[in-house]
């Protein structure tokens, strides 16, 4: 059975490798190999063909339930059920849609935003909107969240916006769902916790809703490595089942009177009340990991059979492949199973009795260990203090908190009094523990940041945690030291003197550029800024920074004043040292001791030259976007311009004043696109090679126009647009010069 799980898991995987997902034809020669197999009774390459088969047809099934293209960007009426608690925010709500069976055309499951809503969403209401849809997308950069795979993953198959200006009517509500049941207690919780992180924790714990910690609160979490720690894992499922499969089962066995076995009514009374937690839960991925294990470990009792763990394991994964193969495109996948499988591993072959600190000290650092590889891919970052925070956590959330929690949870209902009295509890005891935390995460050090770790690095890096998690006394074990080094001291990819590696990021209709040079770096804009609490520097900009390892911004040069081009430069340089920022508009970023950018200002680094060209010192140019910081760099070969947003009047004055001189062979599109810039003077004096649109997906402008695209198209200039090619990567290497849409190179089956 575990060789069969694993080969079945590796079928999955081959899968999410793919540019396209199999036709017909090729999935008929798959099963054949699979018959094939069966018939030479060769286990292995039959569990690797059914994983391959079943994971290309469930993937398409969600392709196919996809929106159809002729309704992006319209406007639809459509009647559906609110699937989940709605997360409200500053401005907005967000929350999953799930049409009525007469909105065949739809897809099964809708995300929305609903801004400046009049009325008040709940899980399990029926209601009749006016909604903007398209198929689903998301920004597309290296080192950055994939949101349109984590929109594939949970199988939504449009995302859009309610329509404020038509009357949204609320038809009925569903009072006997699951998340009809988690939207009450979520609002009973509100009504009896005021304090924001104990409320937020408690409902994370009771009803795994976690949208009430914010963005500081999390960074903490991550920082000390015990976010884990507010999900309903396995740990919790498992403790709260068997705390009340023991008191059952003793109170039985005191009492008597029972002709059945207590321990069968005990395992089928823990086993219903996981089955509870777990659907409050949300059945998110851990807790359904857990439940099979758990029915697994209580029906082997149950029948009083002998199970192996490999065995308790395979069954669970099995089953989750099953009930959903694209779960394995979650970094919760891996790291539930593999903190089980690293915990068996360490804890094999020793029978030496410790004391319980120092058992779960070993647990704790070893737990750390096994993880750091799958942390260093998916986050790009690992906690170092993990092991000591979860010390300290690990007994207070779980032994104390969470039975706590599950206790008010029942005594809403039941003994109103006493429910207070334990969420006033609560409250004090995650204070004192969120002091400790805090403290953790004020360490600088607290947290190892990685940049974009090689396959085979991180393949040797697992080898290496697995000599090291072995038991003591197996030969060759402390190499794994030796392994795990290149993933603290990877590999920087630099630049060659002379030379640059340009960055268009995909901030939507926004801008922000990153350019790099051998030893300097430099940001040009940050994108848009959407409330306090999200924004394209935090969200983009930064991650983009730490993945390509760049430890500090030696210029920082904003066009100008416009929300799309500043609103995420806060974030951005809160989080990281900066040299010089230049802008037209310093008076904004006075903070940061800005300098106005004017016409002439130049410099060098590495052999490559940046020159300002506009905008003039004295105020010749109307508008803000005439305005704008207008940048142009030099390599050995190539020239390439960065014009902000300015239009067709600074364009012609940069033709005036610099005539001849104005060359480039990339254009970073003005405006992004409209039709207010890129005249056609302006390009053929430039005698461009490429343009690079920053435009969104779709946008509500309509860039980049029509009109815009017809010049380059009939100046034979080829473009690409960050909407549809993600960031795009311009590299030039001597007379050489390289371009990269970053979705193309990807080449994931689900990219739109």
């Amino acid at each position: 059975m575990p060789w069969f799980a694993l080969f079945f898991l590796l079928g999955d995987l081959a899968v999410q490798y793919l540019k396209a997902l199999p036709d017909t034809g090729q999935l008929i020669w798959i099963v054949v190999l699979a018959l094939l197999s069966s018939i030479m009774r060769s286990w292995r390459i039959l569990a690797f063909c059914l994983g391959f088969c079943w994971t290309a047809i469930f993937a398409q099934s969600i392709l196919d339930d996809r929106l159809d293209t002729h309704l992006n960007g319209k406007v639809v009426i459509i009647k559906g059920i609110v699937a989940d608690i709605p997360h409200y925010q500053t401005h907005k709500v967000r929350f999953d849609f799930i049409p009525l069976v007469e909105e065949s055309r739809l897809p099964a499951k809708i995300r929305l935003n609903w801004y400046y809503p009049d009325q008040l969403l709940k899980a399990g209401q029926v209601w009749r909107l006016a909604v903007k849809l398209k198929t689903p997308h998301g920004y597309f950069n290296p080192g950055g969240f994939d949101y349109e795979k984590w929109l594939f993953s949970q199988r939504i198959g449009a995302t859009g916006y309610v329509k404020s200006n038509v009357q949204a009517d609320l038809l009925s509500s569903e009072l006997y769902s699951i998340n009809a049941w988690r939207q009450y207690m979520a609002d009973r919780i509100d009504g009896w916790v005021t304090q924001g992180l104990a409320r937020g924790v408690i409902k994370a714990l009771a009803i795994g809703d976690r949208s009430d910690l914010n963005p500081g609160q999390w960074t903490v979490f991550r920082r000390t490595g015990t976010a884990h720690l507010i999900a309903i894992s396995g740990l919790h499922i498992g403790l709260i089942a068997g705390v009340v499969y023991y008191l059952i089962w003793r109170s039985l066995l005191w009492v008597g009177l029972v002709s059945v076995s207590p321990q069968r009514i005990a395992i089928i009374a823990s086993l219903t009340i996981a089955l509870i937690y777990a659907a409050l839960a949300g059945f998110s991925l851990p807790t359904q990991r857990a439940l099979i294990m758990l029915c697994v470990i209580m029906l082997s009792l149950y029948w009083q059979r002998h199970v192996k763990k490999s065995q308790i394991l395979a069954v669970a994964l099995l089953s989750i492949l099953l009930f959903d193969p694209l779960s394995v495109l979650s970094p919760g996948f891996w790291l539930s199973f593999l903190v089980v499988i690293v915990i068996l591993i360490a804890l094999s072959g020793d029978s030496k009795r410790r004391h319980y600190w120092a058992e779960a000290s070993k647990v704790h650092v070893v737990t750390a260990l096994g993880l750091l590889p799958v942390l260093a891919l998916f986050f790009s970052g690992f906690s170092i203090l993990a092991p000591f925070a979860n010390l300290v956590a690990v007994p207070i959330i779980t032994l104390l908190v969470v039975p706590l929690v599950f206790c008010a949870m029942l005594s809403m209902f039941l003994f109103p009094v006493l429910a207070g009295v334990l969420f006033t509890l609560l409250e004090h005891i995650l204070a004192i523990c969120w002091i400790f935390l805090e403290k953790l995460s004020a360490f600088k050090w607290s947290i190892w940041q990685t940049i974009n770790i090689p396959v085979d690095t991180l393949i040797l890096a697992g080898v290496g945690v697995f000599l090291l998690i072995l038991p003591k006394g197996v030969p060759g074990r402390y190499l794994g030291v030796l392994m795990l080094l290149p993933v603290f001291f990877p590999r920087i990819q630099h630049v060659p003197p002379g030379e640059i590696r340009l960055t268009l990021l995909d901030v939507g209709q926004g801008l922000s550029v990153v350019v790099e040079t051998m030893n300097h770096s430099l940001l040009f804009d940050a994108g848009a800024r959407f409330s306090e609490t999200s924004d394209m520097g935090r969200t983009v900009v930064l991650p983009y920074l730490q993945y390509r390892g760049l430890k500090q911004l030696d210029t920082v040069i904003i066009s100008h004043g416009d929300n799309d081009h500043i609103g995420g430069i806060d974030a951005v340089l809160q989080a990281m040292p900066f040299g010089g920022v230049l802008s037209s508009v310093p008076k904004k970023l006075k903070r940061y001791k800005a300098q106005p950018c004017q016409a002439g200002q130049r410099w060098q680094w590495d052999e490559v030259s940046f020159k300002l060209l506009s905008p003039p010192s004295a105020a010749i140019l109307n508008g803000e976007n005439n305005r704008s910081c207008v940048l142009q760099i030099k390599t050995r070969q190539f020239q390439i311009l960065l014009p902000g947003d300015i239009e067709r009047a600074a364009e012609q004055w940069l033709l005036t004043y610099y005539q001849a001189e104005l060359q480039a062979d990339v254009l970073i599109a003005p405006h992004h696109g409209s039709k207010t810039s890129s005249s056609a003077l302006f390009l053929k004096a430039l005698n461009l090679d490429y343009v690079l649109i920053p435009a969104g997906y779709l946008n509500r402008y309509g860039f980049p126009h029509q009109a815009v695209l017809q010049r380059y198209q009939d100046l034979k200039i080829d473009w690409l647009t960050t909407g549809k090619a993600g960031a795009v990567v311009v590299k030039t290497n001597g007379k050489r010069m390289k371009i990269e849409a970053s979705r193309k190179k990807a080449g994931h089956y689900w990219l739109n």
